[in-house]
């Protein structure tokens, strides 16, 4: 009866112990099954994620597809131009006209003949390096036909200091040092009267000499040299008068150096604006309008104001 009872409860042990292992392996299936579950979850996740990422991508290039086809192509403007500014400012406008479907063609030019018989020939659209003094002497001379389609810039005369630095120390018998051809000498002279150191004939206007002087009070000794030896007589002076770029082959800044330059309501200002020319006839085209009106845009001057220093300012109509 003992030795049954001990079987009994042996067999009982054996069963519990049975029982025990069973249901371990029961939830170690059911954890490895869950984690399953999870992986497969997290990875399904990421393959959503995946694909939205991709759609997202697709739809944005579509997107952006769309909007290219959107601006139509309207045609190309082919522009022949100086170097300094003019291709510059060129350069500028492209992406802008580019928005409006306009795409711009800049050709830099080293001489002022080519980029005129271009355009007469309707090689080129336009070109943009004179101003109109020039424009008009060349038709008269070559026999164009060259128009202006609008004024874009003028590069201003200035006076700067020599061995002065203020108009208001100028002394009897002072030296001002100008250039002697007939256009910048003019330019010259003007900007003087302008700023009350002599006064011109009148009618003088942009042939002006030192002929043409009509009073003097402070008898200045106008001193008249090749346009490129200005500057250098600087420290022998009282003051120089200069054009843009001889101001800044001088190191002057037209903006922080000049004591006076020309304003853009200035005779000689809207005398030497530097145009856009084309041929005549088209000068209302859609595709010279757009050129110009960009051209005269806010982008644009603010460019031109940024970069030259006051050495180029838009021209203002």
């Amino acid at each position: 009866m003992k030795k049954l009872t001990a079987l009994l409860l042996t067999g009982a042990l054996a069963i519990s112990v049975l029982t025990g292992c069973g249901n371990t392996t029961d939830d170690t299936k059911d954890q490895a099954v869950t984690d399953a579950a999870t992986d497969a979850t997290d990875e399904a996740a990421d393959a959503a994620d995946a694909s939205d990422a991709a759609t997202d991508e697709a739809t944005d290039e579509a997107t952006d597809e769309a909007s290219d086809a959107a601006v139509e192509s309207k045609g190309t403007i082919t522009v022949a131009a100086s170097a300094t500014p003019h291709a510059e400012i060129l350069e500028e406008a492209k992406p802008i006209l580019a928005e409006q479907g306009w795409d711009l063609e800049v050709t830099v030019f080293d001489d002022y003949v080519q980029p005129n018989l271009v355009v007469e020939s309707g090689e080129f659209d336009a070109n943009y390096f004179q101003h109109i003094p020039y424009l008009d002497e060349f038709n008269a001379e070559q026999g164009t036909h060259l128009v202006n389609a609008g004024g874009i810039h003028y590069e201003p005369f200035g006076i700067y200091p020599g061995t002065k630095s203020s108009l208001d120390d100028l002394a009897d018998g002072d030296v001002i040092a100008v250039p002697n051809d007939t256009t910048n000498e003019a330019r010259a002279l003007l900007l003087l009267e302008a700023n009350g150191v002599i006064t011109l004939k009148d009618g003088a206007g942009l042939t002006a000499t030192v002929n043409d002087i009509a009073e003097n009070p402070k008898n200045v000794e106008i001193k008249e040299l090749e346009a490129a030896q200005v500057s250098r007589v600087k420290d022998e002076v009282a003051f120089v008068v200069l054009n843009g770029n001889y101001a800044l082959q001088a190191g002057f800044s037209v903006a922080k150096d000049s004591i006076a330059y020309e304003t853009s309501d200035s005779e000689a200002a809207k005398t030497y604006v530097n145009v856009i020319a084309v041929k005549e006839g088209n000068e209302n085209s859609d595709a010279i309008k757009a050129l110009v009106d960009v051209l005269k845009s806010d982008e644009i001057k603010q460019f031109i104001n940024d970069k030259y220093d006051g050495a180029v300012i838009p021209f203002e109509e």
